[in-house]
């Protein structure tokens, strides 16, 4: 994580409140019990999971890091490259960054298999019984199980709870390998002139995974 943003709630609820995501303290302390049992089946009652009372920072980016072999980049093929989540960027708009989160991923599985599209909401860190924990709010996009086949592209569109509710999760940071960018799947009419860029993300059904965006994400998608 970077530096500190400053003007934020320390505490989760106020931070919820804030940011206009009242899950938030649920979905933290889910986070946290998965955190605490690693091998805790998934839907447990919140009523379960621990609570957490403590002090949260808030930061607008984090650094990925990651080996990039294909790219002409630092010592040894290490690349980095800055994640956003500001409310607040360039003349005002917010921009918050799409990333590649790591899963679990079997033998044989290549591509977007093991890999989950989400965007970031927020990042922010904390200490529970002094071990620090650095986190992400995200957003999940769900992909088709083969890439599209004119473009080559994966294809992913964002992800619904029956209540119509955005899927989100708190994640580690860790669990990010690296940036992903996305390229609206436009249909048959016309876009409005009225369209922003800041709002791309959120008036398209679904997207494509650009995988020509550099060496490394064509290599590692491929």
């Amino acid at each position: 994580m970077l530096s500190t943003a400053p003007g934020y709630p320390n505490s989760v609820e106020g931070l919820a409140t804030h940011i206009e995501q009242p899950r938030l303290p649920e979905l933290l302390q889910q986070f946290l019990y998965s955190q605490l049992d690693p091998d805790a089946q998934e839907d447990i009652p919140i009523e379960s999971c621990p609570d957490f009372m403590g002090r949260v920072s808030v930061h607008h980016s984090a650094v990925a890091r990651f080996y990039a072999p294909s790219d002409l980049c630092g010592t040894g093929g290490m690349h980095q490259e800055r994640i956003r989540s500001n409310p607040n960027w360039h003349e005002g708009y917010a921009r918050n960054d799409t990333v590649f989160v790591g899963m679990a991923a079997g033998e044989g599985q290549h591509g977007m298999q093991g890999l989950v599209i989400a965007r970031v909401r927020l990042f922010f860190t904390f200490k529970l019984d002094t071990k620090p924990y650095s986190c992400a709010l995200v957003e999940w996009f769900i992909s088709r199980d083969e890439p599209d086949e004119d473009t080559g592209m994966w294809v992913v569109r964002p992800e619904f709870h029956p209540n119509g509710q955005r899927a989100m999760d708190v994640i580690n940071v860790d669990s990010i390998v690296r940036a992903a960018h996305l390229l609206p799947v436009f249909k048959a009419s016309l876009i409005p002139s009225r369209l922003h860029f800041s709002n791309a993300l959120d008036v398209f059904h679904a997207y494509f995974v650009n995988n020509y965006i550099d060496h490394h994400c064509n290599e590692f998608l491929s």
